[in-house]
C-alpha cells in the first residue's frame, strides 16, 4: 500500500485534513504528517483537529513516500515560505507522483512553481493565483491532470476528492 506524506501546520482546513486521511487509511494506506518541527502539535483553523507532526521536513526525504496530501485552509499559505517544504513539493511534481490539493493548498504550489501548464481547481479565491502560475483553472469537484495532481474546490466536495485520491492510488 501506499505511504502518503502530508505537508500540515497550524490552522489547516480541519475537515481537508482527517477526511482524506481516514479514506486513504480505510483503504490501507499509511499516511504521514510533515511539519516544521516534529512532535509539535498544530491545530486546524476550527479546532476541532489536532494533529502532532510526526517528522520536520529538514528529516525526511520525498522518494521515501508514494503520494503528497495537502490540505487546504491557512496552511498552505503559511508553508510556502519555507523552502524545504517548496522543494519537497517540487520533487513529486517532477516525478508526477500524485499530488492531492484541497482547497487553497495550490498556494503551496505556485511558490513551488509546478502548476504551469497543468489542470487543476481551488476555493474561487485562489484561482487568479493559479492563473497567474500559468495553470489551468477548472472551476468543478475534482480535476485531475494527467501529471497525478489530482485537485478540489472546498470541504463540499470532500466524497469526491476522497474517491479519486483513493483510486488514484489502486492503479
Amino acid at each position: 500500500m501506499a505511504k502518503v506524506a502530508t505537508v500540515i501546520t497550524n490552522w489547516f482546513e480541519d475537515v481537508e485534513f482527517t477526511s482524506p486521511k481516514e479514506a486513504l487509511e480505510a483503504a490501507g494506506h499509511e499516511v504521514i504528517t510533515i511539519g516544521l518541527k516534529a512532535g509539535e502539535e498544530v491545530v486546524g483553523k476550527r479546532g476541532e483537529a489536532k494533529v502532532t507532526v510526526e517528522h520536520s521536513i529538514e528529516d525526511v526525504k520525498p522518494e521515501d513516500y508514494d503520494a503528497l496530501l495537502i490540505p487546504g485552509g491557512y496552511s498552505p499559505d503559511k508553508l510556502r515560505a519555507n523552502d524545504d517544504i517548496l522543494e519537497f513539493v517540487r520533487y513529486f511534481a517532477q516525478k508526477e507522483q500524485p499530488i492531492f490539493s484541497i482547497c487553497h493548498a495550490p498556494q503551496l504550489l505556485v511558490n513551488a512553481d509546478v502548476i504551469r501548464g497543468k489542470d487543476l481547481t481551488s476555493v474561487k479565491q485562489v484561482r487568479v493565483d493559479v492563473e497567474n502560475a500559468g495553470g489551468n483553472f477548472i472551476d468543478q469537484a475534482v480535476v485531475i491532470d494527467p501529471s497525478g495532481l489530482i485537485s478540489s474546490r472546498t470541504p463540499d466536495d470532500i466524497p469526491q476528492f476522497n474517491e479519486a485520491i483513493v483510486n488514484a492510488l489502486a492503479k
